[in-house]
């Protein structure tokens, strides 16, 4: 029998210490978040970035950070725009550089407008490849140099195939597909878009990333795992299918139920 894939969790350095016991446990994958506010990034990362070796000695899973997002776009059509967004990149990977992180979590340009209007202009399909490509490429060219990979997570995506064939434009080993369980399951209840085991199914292996989190369709919930109505079965069973060792990010609100999420999943048989 294969053995049951390990989760990890998305945390702050505050959350690693209530959590740290069961973090070390086994080689358990973490995304740490202490580095999506620009205040941080353009200010003494230094310091936190000392912080976390300190309380991560012993980790023996994958470490990864949640990227800056908040008011970036990276599909901007304004150069000005372009040009903040490719900066804090760049500092995010400075980060990455100093901390041994692998992974680094974005987030994609598509929302329910642009999908209902893509093909509402000529060439705006392509046009959203090519503003990406403006302000990430120095950005995924050094994450290559780095040992680094950036991940696309899904955000109002309706259809998961523009955003993995944004990540193929690409053509880079430092360039690779996440998904948010949750997110998922908005664009599902709310805009129509297919259930979340088919996001999965699309992304195949170019999925290197998963946010685990419940939810109810109608919002961005971050409910712990068995709280909503997300058929975790068939999420699991798509990623039986996928050899490319996603990592499997428990991501919600109420940090001391990361361990009762995990809890969840292993009493469904699907994982560790």
């Amino acid at each position: 029998m294969t053995e049951l894939p390990i989760v990890g969790a998305a945390m702050t350095l505050k959350d690693v210490e209530i959590n740290r016991n069961w973090l070390l446990e086994k080689p358990r994958d973490l995304e740490l978040q202490d580095f999506v506010p620009a205040e941080v990034l353009a200010g003494d990362w230094q310091s936190v970035v000392d912080h976390a070796r300190r309380l991560l000695d012993g980790h023996q899973g994958r470490l990864g950070m949640h990227g800056p997002f908040m008011g970036l776009n990276v599909a901007s059509s304004d150069p000005d725009v372009q040009a903040v967004v490719a900066k804090r990149m760049d500092q995010a990977l400075d980060v990455a550089a100093a901390l041994n992180v692998t992974q680094i979590v974005i987030h994609s340009p598509y929302s329910t407008w642009m999908h209902n209007n893509l093909d509402n202009w000529p060439e705006q399909r392509q046009r959203v490849f090519e503003l990406t490509h403006a302000t990430l490429d120095a950005a995924v060219k050094r994450a290559e140099n780095q040992g680094c990979v950036f991940v696309l997570e899904n955000i109002e995506d309706k259809d998961p195939a523009d955003r993995r064939k944004l990540v193929e434009s690409f053509n880079s080993s430092a360039f690779a597909l996440s998904i948010d369980t949750g997110h998922a399951a908005y664009a599902y209840g709310s805009t129509g878009a297919p259930p979340v085991d088919y996001f999965v199914l699309d992304a195949g292996e170019k999925l290197q990333h998963v946010h685990l989190q419940d939810a109810d369709g109608y919002a961005d919930r971050h409910w712990p795992l068995g709280h909503g109505n997300i058929n975790w079965r068939a999420i699991f069973a798509r990623l039986a299918d996928i050899t490319s060792h996603p990592r499997l990010i428990i991501e919600i609100r109420d940090k001391s139920q990361i361990q009762a999420s995990a809890a969840h999943l292993a009493a469904l048989g699907l994982a560790q």
